[in-house]
């Protein structure tokens, strides 16, 4: 097998770098859920050819916001164990190289957007970017212990973008599903805060188990999963999504509860741990099961 030369192994260790500051496990998860957005959307199958215009729009911007987010926090990731080996920390990229890529693929995002689908989700996506790399990173996360409560708004947006891609409207529906992970957000990040505590506190971040303590951690947790749980039940009730979402909805939750109550009873870091691993699959299958619910 041919060895790459060493500016062949360099340029695959920049751009490697360059994808890194996206924050790519986290931007796949925004993106399935404009996706699923988009096919919800319509009666009938949206053009794929569509779809992937906006999908590549969309995750542009999600990656050029990522990437202002990396480059304000880099000196606090550094203190980190979960982020000290992100390109800017560790020095494989520079500031000004974070500036310009993100500029760069923010800005390719908005034509794309603009000129290849429409206004309205350009802007819609350009205002979750300032919401997420400006108010939530700059003017929330730092201060207050309620950062994730007020800036899920910009993490819940993906299906409004990805439903006015296809529609060029963003009506109630949509923002019933922004709804819903807008309220998921809370107890997957206080999940992720609670076996990473050391992290914030030694970081200085205001998280909610940083200033008030594990047990209200935990109790918010509890509480934001029953909510969570009645949150779902609103698209069946609206007559969205039929009897099989419904089923998968509080299966689903059952299951979330369970983790929630467990993570409750007993101040475990690998029980919290598994509680965010779950989050994360469960609003996978929650959205995979609103989709097929919408064909079948």
């Amino acid at each position: 097998m041919r060895e790459l030369s060493a500016p062949q192994r360099s340029l695959g260790h920049l751009l490697a770098q360059y994808w890194a500051l996206t924050k790519p496990r986290v931007t796949q998860l925004a993106i399935f859920c404009a996706v699923i957005g988009m096919f919800l959307a319509t009666p009938e199958l949206p053009s794929l050819g569509a779809v992937a215009v906006a999908t590549l729009g969309i995750w542009l911007l999600a990656g050029a916001a990522f990437a202002v987010n990396s480059l304000i926090e880099q000196h606090v990731d550094a203190k980190m164990a979960r982020t000290r080996m992100r390109p800017l920390p560790r020095g494989d990229l520079t500031p000004v190289q974070a500036i310009a890529f993100s500029g760069l693929i923010g800005g390719a995002g908005m034509w794309v957007l603009y000129t290849q689908v429409n206004p309205l989700t350009m802007w819609l996506t350009f205002a979750t970017f300032v919401g997420y790399a400006v108010v939530y990173t700059v003017l929330l996360k730092p201060y207050t212990p309620q950062n994730i409560v007020i800036g899920g708004m910009s993490g819940a947006m993906p299906p409004v973008l990805g439903w006015a891609a296809v529609t060029n409207s963003a009506p109630a529906e949509a923002w019933l599903l922004a709804l819903i992970i807008f309220v998921w957000t809370p107890p997957h990040f206080w999940a992720l805060a609670l076996y990473r505590i050391e992290d914030y506190r030694k970081a200085g971040w205001p998280m909610l188990p940083v200033t008030h303590g594990e047990p209200l951690t935990r109790l918010h947790i509890l509480l934001y999963t029953i909510g969570l749980v009645a949150t779902t039940v609103l698209p069946y009730a609206v007559q969205m999504a039929g009897a099989l979402y419904l089923i998968a909805a509080l299966a689903l939750g059952a299951v979330f509860v369970v983790y929630a109550w467990r993570l409750f009873r007993a101040p475990n870091p690998a029980v919290a741990r598994a509680t965010f691993n779950y989050s994360i699959v469960y609003l996978a299958a929650l959205f995979a099961a609103l989709l097929a619910d919408h064909y079948v």
